[in-house]
């Protein structure tokens, strides 16, 4: 049931952030207004990620996940309406998708600690990638969907798609059997909570280090793709289709990794994972140069492939090493710090450009890429955290794990 809701929300969602842009440019907007829906969506979402994650610790999961999509299908509706009746303004639409990123901020840590709670044992990596690989296609797919109703029947339509699929989706999460999860202790309030994850977060080296690292690498990867990627393509390439053709082959990677990680189960998961995040530096390089069209597709697919084996490898360090009570809050943290900086790095991407050149901030991002990845394989949890799997003999239990050496988590012990 996880899965189907958001295989439904993404169909509309992604269909949803096109049909937004288009909105806007219908309604008179330019390239600035387009920018400024964008962030207005984007600040929100950072600035409530940590009430989020501890208000989803503190009360059931599936409660969160249901009133943030009820937010987000009234401020879709109402979007949808202003659109449809030609009336859309820019602070209307400007309000009404702060409203969808405040409902993803308190969704996000929700479903990531509801996913992570409701898989066990040593097939959880699968379930993630079979999660993963579902999610990645919806979002090609309402992409391709979106655009093709844009072109029919209008934005405001694909608006009220959006909005339909989201009371889909609630409903669907408001029948999810939440038994296996244990109630919850009543806690000291919502700073101590707070507090709380950002010890549980601050207390391991490992998680840190890497959305540390991810607070780079997903700057430098959004300033690249959404503001470099366009304008080498309309101008080395060839037009918007070989840019269109580059990201549909980022997004088969995504599924061709979903796979690839269904079956490979390495023992050194952070290892393996934290290796996969250096061809994210490829899509950055081929622009730089830029290649031809099949360059550029192949290095987006492998970024792709490599992306999605990384982050299956993160969703099982979490389920391993985080306990169940504090998922959210530690969920907040990461998605906190890999969205921090992408709205600056974004806004700094064309100033960067005419400073020192569009090859330049290019190859820059690559490196930066390549530098923040080498430094936190110097980080030794990285390098040694393992996959822990359950040995069962005959008639016996599975052997209770050895005591933890880290924080007052039982599942904390490296391997």
């Amino acid at each position: 049931m996880l899965t189907a809701a958001a295989v439904v929300t993404n169909l509309g969602t992604h269909g949803a952030l096109v049909a937004a842009a288009f909105a806007v440019l219908e309604s008179g907007g330019d390239g600035g207004d387009v920018g400024l829906v964008a962030a207005a969506r984007t600040f929100p979402l950072v600035l409530f990620l940590l009430i989020g994650g501890a208000i989803a610790d503190r009360l059931p999961r599936h409660r969160v996940m249901v009133a943030a999509n009820i937010l987000n299908c009234a401020s879709q509706a109402v979007f949808a309406v202003l659109v449809l009746a030609g009336d859309a303004r820019l602070w209307q639409m400007m309000v009404l998708t702060a409203l969808c990123g405040t409902g993803q901020a308190f969704f996000s840590p929700a479903a990531e600690g509801m996913l992570m709670s409701s898989v066990s044992g040593e097939h959880a990596s699968r379930a993630f990638a079979l999660f993963r690989m579902a999610v990645n296609g919806a979002g090609i797919g309402g992409a391709a969907l979106g655009g093709a109703m844009i072109a029919a029947v209008g934005p405001g339509w694909v608006l009220a798609v959006d909005a339909a699929g989201f009371a889909a989706a609630g409903a669907l999460r408001a029948f999810l059997d939440v038994g296996h999860i244990a109630p919850r202790e009543p806690g000291g309030g919502l700073l101590a909570d707070l507090r709380d994850g950002w010890q549980e977060f601050s207390g391991r080296p490992w998680l840190w280090s890497i959305v540390a690292q991810f607070s780079v690498v997903a700057a430098v990867v959004g300033a690249a793709e959404s503001v470099y990627g366009p304008l080498v393509a309309q101008e080395e390439l060839g037009g918007a289709r070989p840019w269109g053709l580059a990201l549909a082959a980022f997004g088969a990677g995504t599924l061709g990794g979903a796979l690839l990680a269904m079956r490979w189960k390495p023992r050194r998961m952070l290892l393996v994972g934290t290796l996969c995040v250096f061809p994210l530096a490829l899509p950055s390089a081929a622009l730089a140069v830029p290649l031809p069209v099949a360059g550029l597709v192949t290095a987006m697919f492998v970024s792709g492939v490599a992306l999605e084996v990384f982050g299956v490898a993160w969703m099982t360090a979490l389920h391993q090493e985080i306990p169940e009570d504090k998922l959210s809050r530690v969920s907040a943290y990461d998605w906190f710090g890999s969205t921090a900086m992408l709205p600056l790095s974004t806004a700094l991407a064309g100033p960067v450009e005419s400073l020192v050149g569009r090859s330049r901030a290019l190859w820059g991002c690559a490196a930066l890429i390549v530098v923040v990845t080498g430094l936190v394989l110097l980080v030794p949890d990285v390098r040694n955290l393992t996959r822990r799997t359950r040995t069962v003999t005959t008639g016996e239990p599975p052997p209770a794990p050895e005591p933890s050496a880290d924080a007052e988590s039982p599942v904390g012990r490296l391997g």
